[in-house]
């Protein structure tokens, strides 16, 4: 099976096929990390439940979970006014960040510094 031909034909790719994917915790909002997808990687997610991703240092799918148990179980999947970005909503659990910190924006917070 592939991805259904209406979702593909809205999806606006990069130049290797993909399109980045914003993991947001559905119940809290909190923004969880960004993962990459191509049309396979969006419709296991669609079709499973579970948050799958292509990776694109190891040239391979992987579904979040399946090597360090911090599974990502889809809850809603959206897609932007452009069609250029996928939202998925999850339930995270355990940490989201391959270091192993709850999301991937919990470690490098920059200041704010506003010049008048």
């Amino acid at each position: 099976m592939s991805l259904d031909p209406k979702i593909a034909a809205r999806l606006t790719r990069n130049g290797d096929g993909l399109v980045p994917a914003i993991v947001q915790q559905y119940d809290s909002g909190e923004v969880l990390m960004l993962a990459w997808m191509d049309d396979e990687a969006l419709h296991r997610t669609l079709t499973t439940g579970r948050a799958t991703y292509w990776s694109r240092s190891r040239g391979a799918y992987w579904v979040k979970g399946d090597t360090s148990g911090h599974v990502q179980h889809v809850k809603a999947v959206s897609l932007d006014c452009d069609g250029d970005t996928v939202l998925l909503k999850v339930n995270q659990v355990g940490a989201a960040c391959h270091t192993g910190d709850h999301t991937c924006f919990d470690a490098d917070t920059l200041e704010v510094t506003i010049t008048p």
